[in-house]
């Protein structure tokens, strides 16, 4: 009796071993975070601004053939790292009307559009987080071509590497619990249009949206930090959420180690930055929202915000500061606490 059942044991254990080798059990990458941050590189980062801010764009004015070269080269990218359009559109475009563009000052803006990549989560999918950045700058002037590498070229970049990095992870088992909601809007330069566009069309109702997180401006730095780059002005995190204020300083702690600057997140700011990139129209409408800056230079909104003055490091450390601070939010068990008014 005694060797019968050592006899099963043995082909229990060994049938048991069989299946854990078996070349069709599927495996999981332990989740290693820094793996995500770091597969942002200055690398990727540069091929692409050197495209998206180059002379062929012609300064990527509102729906202009250049803005739509741009974009198409926007969505090539998307496609090549298997990231979908949103589920629910039926491209990687929204459409944007000029009347809508032109109705509040009529400045002949043709018809242009918003575009849009998903990473859908993998245990609350219905709740969003939207990234953004504007992909329109302000085209020619006098014969010259203003090709905003800065000016959101760094942002526009910087949506394509934290996709990237969200997709590297969903394949690796580690996809966010929260989806991903890549948002490249137009008309920022004319006043928030392709933002506001969103904000009143949303493909996910806005009571689903759980943050945003807004770049633009992250390539350069400004006079009052001519010693040193590594730092990024923080707007906007308090505004709304506790929460979204104590994500920003963790992560930072944990994996970048920025000297985050609040200088212009002051509410007595005379240049009121809070209110003139397009996480606005996101936090008007109480979703907790933090805008990511690097402040204004001398070539600001300039023929000479070229991709040669763009300094690669700040922009690769920065981008990966917004993809730590989405993947918390995308990752933490209870959606951000809305505790402020945001006035």
């Amino acid at each position: 009796m005694k060797k019968i059942i050592i006899t099963g044991l043995a082909l229990i254990l060994l049938s048991c071993s069989g299946a854990q080798n078996s070349p069709s059990t599927k495996t999981t990458k332990p989740l290693d975070v820094n793996s995500y941050i770091n597969s942002i590189t200055s690398e990727e980062l540069k091929t692409s601004l050197t495209i998206v801010a180059s002379d062929e764009m012609q300064g990527r004015e509102t729906g202009s053939e250049g803005q739509k070269k741009a974009g198409q080269y926007l969505i090539e990218q998307y496609k090549k790292n298997g990231i979908p359009f949103p589920k629910g559109a039926d491209s990687y475009y929204q459409k944007v009307p000029a009347a809508y563009l032109n109705e509040k000052r009529n400045e002949n803006l043709p018809d242009s559009e918003n575009i849009w990549a998903f990473i859908e989560g993998s245990e609350k999918p219905n709740e969003i987080i939207v990234i953004s950045a504007h992909y329109d700058h302000v085209g020619m002037k006098n014969g010259e071509i203003y090709n905003g590498a800065d000016d959101d070229g760094s942002g526009t970049v910087a949506l394509l590497e934290i996709a990237q990095a969200f997709q590297k992870a969903k394949k690796e088992g580690h996809g966010p619990k929260r989806s991903i909601l890549i948002l490249h809007v137009t008309g920022e330069e004319h006043g928030l249009h392709g933002s506001r566009y969103y904000s009143e069309n949303p493909l996910f109702p806005l009571a689903n949206t759980v943050a945003d997180v807004n770049i633009d401006m992250i390539g350069r730095r400004d006079e009052a930090h001519k010693d040193s780059n590594n730092y990024v002005y923080v707007i906007g995190s308090d505004y709304l959420s506790t929460d979204l204020y104590n994500i920003c300083e963790a992560v930072n702690t944990k994996y970048t180690k920025l000297n985050l600057d609040y200088k212009y997140n002051d509410r007595k700011d005379k240049n009121r930055f809070y209110y003139r990139s397009d996480h606005y129209n996101f936090a008007k409408n109480g979703i907790p929202s933090v805008f990511l800056f690097n402040g204004v230079h001398a070539d600001y909104h300039k023929a000479t915000d070229e991709v040669d003055k763009i300094e690669f490091d700040a922009l690769t450390k920065r981008t990966q500061y917004a993809f730590a601070i989405a993947w918390e939010i995308a990752n933490r068990e209870a959606r951000l606490v809305v505790d402020k008014d945001g006035k």
